[in-house]
Order: structure tokens, then C-alpha cells, then sequence
């Protein structure tokens, strides 16, 4: 999953302009939330009506080297701290913290010091859990771990699943050397009938977490895929897992894969761009968040979101997006994206943007 971060310096300049001026146009449909977010990535709407964004923090100076295996040049080392945290925001916009303090870790200078803490973020009954994908030793964290949290009524969060032991001691049939996390770096988890599904994209796997701890690989997607890093997943029977694709960017190389509840993975569609986000409406379409279009690398402003409809054929919904991360479907049946997700410097400019979906 670094590739996603590190290979965005190439663009480094051109999002540091763009993030200072702010000029770039996004479709009519699309409006803005709320604004003052560090790296948002995944984001749920709770029981209670309100939206919850995971926010991967501002990294930190913090260092393992020599207590651990590193993340290989020019990757690593990371460097982090505990400025990671999970938000609250209103339907009127108003944020508060869930949870705080949180793994955030980045990369080497060399390659942007971008981020990762919380990935994503889901809901069973009326419990809040999330997803760390900045946390382990191999980030900078000594002492930590990538894992599955449960937050507490009071602001505290419980460690229900130790990912990155699991990661350590299961290895995939085809991982990838010169782009290795040790600990993983999760990005997308979604609850189904009691239990979470999270998918690591790195190693490259699609995994059950039970709220009691138990873990189990439902799919080694590595092992027919290859190094494709898998981001993004949904479910409407099976499950569906969208890929980011190895860098520089090839227009249309991603595509979505449909992996059974037993584990067969086979294509579902192709021909897609840096897939981060897939959600299905309330009638089965699929929509599919595209994070950079038409460009070699991580490129501001050419985020989109596409619509796959029962006979296949696909129509864009938004464009313009600033390096969308994540997007969930809310309550008003209107779709939620993380905007400007990730670049430097990111930290307090992070979005919620509202698309109004057509029917």
C-alpha cells in the first residue's frame, strides 16, 4: 500500500501549488461538509445520524530504527507519534473527537512524509471500532501494533484484534520485496453480519475480524493477482474489492474484483483508475471512487466518481475531486467522499464533500 504515498512525490510540487491556492473545479453536484480534517481516509454514518471519519494525523519524529525490521529505502524508515484520531461531524458541521491519540506514522522525507494512522472506521449496533494502519514497530512505533479498535463510550479504544502479529505469522504467496510493510498498512474495513472484513492492501489480502479477537483470511488475492494493491471494499452478497494498481498510473489498469464468502476471487470489471472507494446504492448499483485520472502520478483535482449499473454500462457521477480517499452512501442517499485525503501539506485541510447523486 506505500506505493499509494510514496510514489506521490512525484507530484509533490504541483499539490503543494494547488493546495495553496485552492483552484481547482469540481462538478456542480458536488458541496462541501466540513473542512479542517488531518488525512481523512475512511469514513461510516452512525446509528445516531452523525458521520465518523477516521484521519490518519500528522505522522511525528518518533523512531524504531535498530529495534526492528525497517521499511526499506526509499520508503523508509517511517517516523511517527500519537496524532492520529477519529471524528464526529454533524449533519449542521459541527466536529468533535471520538477518540485521540492515536499510531500516525509516515514516510522518509525522500518520498513526501506522508501519512498513515486510523484507515477506516465501522459501526456494529451501536459500538464504534476502527481500523490502524499507521501503528508497529516497522513505522517508527515501538510497542505498537496495526489492529482492530473498539472505542469506548469514554473516548478510549480497546484492542480487539492484533493485525500486524497476524500479518507476520500468515504470509501471502506473493508479496512484494522492494515494497514491503512488515506490519501492513490496512485501508479499508466494513462490517457484515457481526464480523469485519478489512483489506490489506499491501500484502495484498482480504481478512474476517470477529469482535472476539478471531481472525481469518478469506482470500490471498496475491496468490491470482499479483502485486495489484487492493484498497477499497464493499459487499452486496459477495464481496467486492477495487485496486489502486502499482505506480506510475496507467490509465484503466484497475478493476474490481468479486471474491466469494468462501474465497474465489474472479473479475468482476475492468478498466477503472486508481479504484480507493466502492459503495452500492440502496437498488445494487456500484459506484466506484477513482483518486487520480488521466495523469502518470497522483494528480489534484482529477478525482471521480463512476456508476456501474445492472447491465454494466458505467457513467461518471462527480469529477474534479482532490485526491479522494474513501466515500460511504449517508442516510439522504447522497454519496460522502474524504477529500484531499493525502499530500503535502495536508494536515487542516481535509474534506467531507456531499455529491448529490442523480437517479
Amino acid at each position: 500500500m506505500n506505493r499509494f504515498f510514496s510514489m506521490a512525490k512525484i507530484h509533490c510540487a504541483l499539490t503543494v501549488l494547488l493546495l495553496a491556492c485552492s483552484a481547482w473545479s469540481q462538478s456542480a453536484n458536488v458541496s462541501v461538509v466540513f473542512e479542517g480534517l488531518n488525512n481523512p481516509r475512511g469514513l461510516k454514518f452512525g446509528p445516531d445520524g452523525n458521520v465518523y471519519v477516521a484521519e490518519g494525523g500528522a505522522g511525528g519524529t518518533l523512531s524504531s530504527i535498530g529495534l526492528c525490521d525497517q521499511v526499506v529505502p526509499p520508503v523508509g524508515p517511517y517516523t511517527g507519534d500519537f496524532t492520529s484520531r477519529i471524528s464526529k461531524i454533524t449533519p449542521d458541521g459541527i466536529r468533535t473527537t471520538v477518540a485521540d491519540n492515536l499510531p500516525s506514522s509516515q514516510t522518509s522525507p525522500a518520498t513526501g512524509s506522508l501519512v498513515s494512522g486510523v484507515a477506516d472506521v465501522a459501526f456494529i449496533g451501536n459500538t464504534l471500532y476502527a481500523i490502524l494502519a499507521g501503528a508497529g514497530c516497522s513505522h517508527g512505533l515501538a510497542g505498537t501494533d496495526n489492529a482492530v479498535l473498539r472505542v469506548n463510550a469514554d473516548g478510549t479504544t480497546t484492542t480487539i484484534a492484533d493485525l500486524s502479529a497476524f500479518l507476520k505469522t500468515h504470509p501471502v504467496k506473493n508479496p512484494n520485496p522492494p515494497d514491503f510493510e512488515p506490519d501492513g498498512t490496512w485501508y479499508s474495513m466494513i462490517a457484515v453480519r457481526g464480523a469485519f472484513f478489512a483489506v490489506e492492501p499491501n500484502h495484498g489480502e482480504l481478512d474476517m475480524i470477529t469482535t472476539n479477537g478471531q481472525i481469518r483470511r478469506i482470500a490471498d488475492i496475491s496468490a491470482t493477482q499479483g502485486h495489484i494493491v487492493p484498497t477499497a471494499i464493499a459487499y452486496h452478497g459477495n464481496f467486492y474489492v477495487g485496486n489502486l494498481n502499482t505506480f506510475p498510473i496507467r490509465e484503466g489498469s484497475s478493476k474490481i474484483l468479486k471474491i466469494t464468502p468462501s474465497g474465489q476471487v474472479k473479475t468482476f470489471a475492468t478498466g477503472f483508475t486508481t479504484v480507493l472507494g466502492l459503495a452500492f446504492d440502496h437498488i445494487g448499483r456500484l459506484y466506484v471512487l477513482e483518486n487520480t485520472t488521466g495523469n502518470p502520478a497522483p494528480t489534484p483535482g482529477t478525482g471521480k466518481v463512476l456508476r456501474i449499473d445492472h447491465s454494466g454500462r458505467v457513467e461518471e457521477i462527480a469529477s474534479g475531486l482532490f485526491l479522494p480517499t474513501a466515500m460511504t452512501f449517508g442516510p439522504d442517499g447522497n454519496l460522502y467522499v474524504s477529500n484531499i485525503g493525502f499530500g503535502p501539506p495536508p494536515v487542516g485541510l481535509g474534506q467531507v464533500v456531499k455529491i448529490q447523486v442523480p437517479q
